[in-house]
């Protein structure tokens, strides 16, 4: 069935603006990503003022994740159910238009991380972290209960960077938060990671505040908070 694009509702107040169909692929594939994680998802969509959309969801593994993509969104900070944004992101008209559907601000829950003021620490290869998701993969299927991978597979600092005197942990929660969200270019077949596919040269970026760390991939960052974990939940 082909369907024809609508034109964008008259003087609509809600929405997200995209770029272009390739802009509507990655948001997709983030929404898809973060409904595997929750089916009640909810996606908060931002404003930069470089004409970028960040687009944020809380993971489950107390770690937040997010993606940029090319549009603008009105208001400047909304909250979409990802259900609705799916749809909607199906249906976007030849003006780029998506309807998020109903607002969702009053179901999030924490603040977000500051735009600006992380440090760079240190640079870790890509395959190192997928190896370390392989890992924790086989102990979470050994270990995990009906309530997933237990808090102290999650806990677990995996790995350690420093600079000029900075150091920091990064926990298995960010690890699998990556790999579960995509943002890592990883071979999967039958639920196994295979590392040696990535080029040896990729590599993800930490970088830190005194409050949260950073990760930076190829598809997509997370963050995990440094301290109380449950600060995220507000």
């Amino acid at each position: 069935m082909t369907v024809t694009p609508t034109m964008t509702p008259k003087g609509t107040e809600r929405g997200v603006w995209l770029d272009d169909s390739s802009e509507r692929e990655d948001l997709t594939a983030f929404s898809e990503r973060a409904q595997r994680l929750d089916q009640a998802a909810v996606v908060r969509l931002r404003s930069r003022p470089d004409g970028m959309v960040v687009a944020w969801v809380a993971t489950g593994f107390d770690v937040l994740a997010s993606r940029v993509v090319g549009g603008r969104v009105r208001p400047a900070d909304l909250c979409a159910g990802v259900d609705a944004l799916r749809s909607g992101l199906a249906r976007m008209d030849r003006d780029g238009y998506v309807d998020p559907g109903y607002g969702m601000d009053s179901a999030w829950r924490g603040a977000l991380p500051p735009d600006t003021g992380f440090v760079h620490l240190d640079d870790v290869p890509a395959r190192a972290m997928l190896d370390l998701a392989d890992r924790g993969l086989s102990l979470a299927r050994e270990h995990s209960s009906a309530h997933g991978p237990p808090a102290s597979l999650l806990d677990q600092e995996v790995v350690a960077v420093d600079s000029n005197g900075e150091a920091a942990g990064i926990q298995m929660r960010s690890v699998f938060a990556l790999t579960a969200m995509g943002f890592l270019p990883q071979g999967q077949a039958a639920g196994e990671f295979a590392p040696e596919s990535v080029n040896p040269d990729e590599v993800v970026r930490v970088r830190a505040t005194p409050t949260w760390l950073r990760v930076d991939a190829r598809f997509g960052t997370v963050y995990q908070r440094r301290g109380d974990a449950a600060a995220l939940l507000g």
